[in-house]
């Protein structure tokens, strides 16, 4: 599939007339990490050629706060909602508030198991192998830590299980062994770290690769690893196509950062949020497809868009998509280390 609006079966032509009744509100969990605000610029563009209104909430990591603001939203005239879940259950009552009045919901990027809601995200148990794989690749043997994300977002276990997907043949026949897993509260960095620094502790640094599930937490790992001089000894993995990542990645620090080009994501969002406040029915989104792999088997509508691992090998990939410049990537990179770079 590829990401683009021609991907999703529309194009311009094919969209209901511009009309510049039309609000979209969108709910923030938070704008901690980096790719929100690519997300944003995005969603805003998109809905900007529409002729659509752009209306928006940041959570601040608040789940309490989120209803609030999805209220709020409701109030100021959203014809559709973009969420990006703070925690994927508390959001359910904000969801079913919003359904009740006829608005429809977009679940982004993190799952809102909800009929009512329209699912799109990047096929997450895919970059959970993609992340697994480039770090075996690397060290196929020895002590695995596992850096998982937030216990409240059901990305984390979908992350997972594609990770075991990859990894389990090898933890059965003891090639691998897990001297550490944890979930990250909030996917902060802060608590990556910490949780990683208690893992070296409690294995006198006897760690040969750690699984972080997105760029962040891999962040707060390189920092836990720096400390005790094992960046670049230990391969780590990520996600999100993260600037600070890349640089990480062309500095031998990180292994791999899963791409999500969140610039496609948004895009997308916009424009099934626009169709359905437009009228469009969830099951006449083009290129939807029924999906009902969630914790509690609902059967929903969704869109998966493919994600793409960069590692050292390929970052010219990033740099010529304009995601980011060579400047970014290579800073602080001896000459002669990186074909990027050179």
């Amino acid at each position: 599939m590829k990401r683009t609006l021609i991907a999703l079966g529309l194009s311009v032509c094919a969209l209901p007339a511009l009309a510049h009744d039309i609000t979209v509100g969108v709910s923030w969990s938070n704008f901690q990490e980096e790719r929100w605000k690519t997300d944003e610029a995005a969603i805003k563009g998109a809905l900007d050629r529409l002729g659509a209104d752009y209306i928006s909430a940041d959570a601040q990591s608040s789940a309490a706060k989120q209803l609030t603001d999805v209220e709020s939203l409701i109030a100021n005239g959203a014809d559709a909602l973009i969420i990006l879940a703070q925690d994927s259950s508390a959001i359910g009552p904000a969801v079913q508030a919003a359904a009740d009045e006829g608005i429809p919901v977009v679940g982004y990027d993190r799952l809102i198991e909800n009929p009512d809601a329209f699912y799109l995200t990047f096929d997450n148990r895919e970059v959970g192998r993609l992340q697994a794989r480039a770090v075996f690749e690397q060290q196929p043997t020895g002590n695995y830590v596992f850096i998982k994300g937030s216990p409240a977002d059901p990305n984390a276990d979908f992350l997972h299980a594609g990770q075991l997907d990859v990894l389990q043949g090898a933890i059965d026949s003891g090639a691998i062994r897990t001297v550490g897993e944890a979930y990250t509260d909030g996917w902060i960095p802060a608590n990556a770290q910490r949780n990683m620094e208690q893992f070296l502790t409690a294995n006198d640094n006897a760690v040969d690769a750690v699984v972080a599930s997105n760029d962040g937490t891999a962040g707060g790992v390189v920092s836990a690893l720096s400390a005790q001089g094992l960046d670049g000894v230990v391969p780590v993995s990520g996600q999100d196509g993260d600037h600070a990542a890349l640089n990480r990645i062309a500095l031998g620090t990180q292994t791999v950062s899963v791409w999500k080009d969140a610039r496609e994501l948004g895009k997308a969002a916009a424009n099934i949020a626009f169709l359905m406040a437009s009228g469009t029915p969830l099951d006449d989104i083009p290129g939807a497809t029924t999906w009902s792999d969630g914790p509690n088997g609902v059967a929903m509508n969704a869109i998966f868009l493919a994600p793409l691992p960069i590692t050292r090998d390929n970052l010219n990939e990033v740099i010529d998509a304009g995601w980011v410049d060579r400047a970014t990537v290579c800073q602080g990179v001896p000459s002669g280390q990186v074909a990027v770079c050179n």
